[in-house]
């Protein structure tokens, strides 16, 4: 398959419920029951919502409720029937819909769309024990993009969600081979159609997706700055944007890692909500693949930290994570689309954000 889709995301608390059960068991039970083709459950280490309650994993009671993150993707029609029962459920959290292009295999060359041209995110869906010639698959996906000169790539652990329309759940007596791991690279257009057909031939069973991205920063270098949006579109939508930073538990700013501290700026600027998310190995720029073995976690492995708000406040994000990452970091910016909601609604109450059809290009 090679075609257009949209991701679907939810943020919300990992204590949130809804009914009798958690929300994270509702997103993707629903998600497995509807055999979408990849949906993963991502646990963060430190976040924040509208609220400005702090989560984070530094201290026993905050803990106990770590930001989470359920992202699934599939063709728009399938992706439609699963997201008024997702706003349902996800009623105090942030939804947002994205486009994206989902391929399930690649056999030769890959032509892309104009508009990834600029810089590609590219998101590759494994299982936890994967393996290329007996190394794990995420360091090996990581590996190549290094050698073809990919700006960054991280790879994160899920603990839920569905591979090739399956649900695979994490157990504690389980070796857990399936359970859904994701790497997120970025990389000029180019590069990464590129790299596309190599990736085809190094796993078995490939699921990838590409998104449109704009690379604001690497290793202390501004390139960009993320793109200046009025508050809504020709139809009176409001815009929302995306700020992705991509650092390393290794990288200290006043004696603490880089995406904690950006985590509390953002906090105290107003931010309406940020997440960080550990990875367990990758890389951006020129520094080698790094991290620790599956199921070990310390100092130098990568984090990510991502900023949805509406542009005002992206511009505001954007000049405490450009002081933060004044030497080391990638940061990325995406907008995402006006969207056309059939209730009409967005609440400040929380940081919902209802999306029942994207426009059509």
């Amino acid at each position: 398959m090679n075609a257009d889709c949209l991701k679907l995301t939810s943020y919300f608390g990992e204590r949130h419920r809804c009914g009798g059960t958690f929300v994270a068991d509702a997103l993707i039970e629903l998600y497995g029951q509807h055999e979408i083709a990849a949906s993963i459950l991502l646990r963060g280490t430190e976040g924040f919502g509208l609220k400005h309650h702090l989560r984070t994993d530094r201290y026993l009671t905050l803990s106990e409720d770590l930001p989470l993150i359920a992202v699934a993707v599939d063709t728009r029609p399938r992706i439609e029937t699963v997201l008024s029962q997702t706003l349902r459920f996800n009623r105090t959290g942030l939804v947002t819909l994205e486009r994206a292009r989902l391929l399930t295999s690649v056999t030769g060359a890959v032509r892309l769309p104009g508009d990834l041209h600029e810089a590609t995110k590219l998101t590759v869906y494994l299982g936890r024990q994967e393996r290329v010639d007996r190394v794990p698959a995420f360091i090996a996906v990581c590996d190549l993009l290094h050698r073809r000169g990919i700006d960054g790539a991280t790879a994160l652990l899920g603990v839920d969600g569905t591979a090739h329309g399956r649900r695979e759940r994490a157990a504690f007596f389980s070796r857990n081979a399936e359970v859904p791991m994701m790497v997120i690279a970025v990389g000029s257009g180019e590069r990464i159609g590129r790299v596309l057909p190599e990736l085809g031939a190094l796993l078995h069973h490939p699921l990838l997706t590409l998104e449109r991205v704009r690379i604001c920063k690497r290793d202390g270098q501004l390139y960009a700055t993320p793109p200046a949006l009025s508050g809504t579109d020709e139809h009176g939508m409001a815009l929302w944007q995306k700020l992705m930073v991509y650092t390393s538990e290794a990288v200290q700013h006043h004696g603490q890692p880089i995406h904690r501290a950006i985590i509390r700026r953002l906090r105290s600027a107003g931010i309406s909500g940020a997440t960080t998310q550990r990875g367990i190995w990758g890389f951006h720029g020129d520094h080698p693949p790094h991290g620790d073995r599956l199921l070990q976690l310390g100092r130098h492995v990568p984090a990510v930290t991502i900023v949805v708000d509406t542009p005002e406040r992206i511009s505001t994000a954007f000049s405490v994570i450009d002081e933060l990452t004044s030497e080391r970091g990638l940061v990325t910016s995406e907008t995402i689309p006006a969207m056309r909601a059939s209730t009409g609604e967005r609440h400040r109450g929380g940081t919902r954000l209802a999306t029942h059809h994207l426009p059509d290009r």
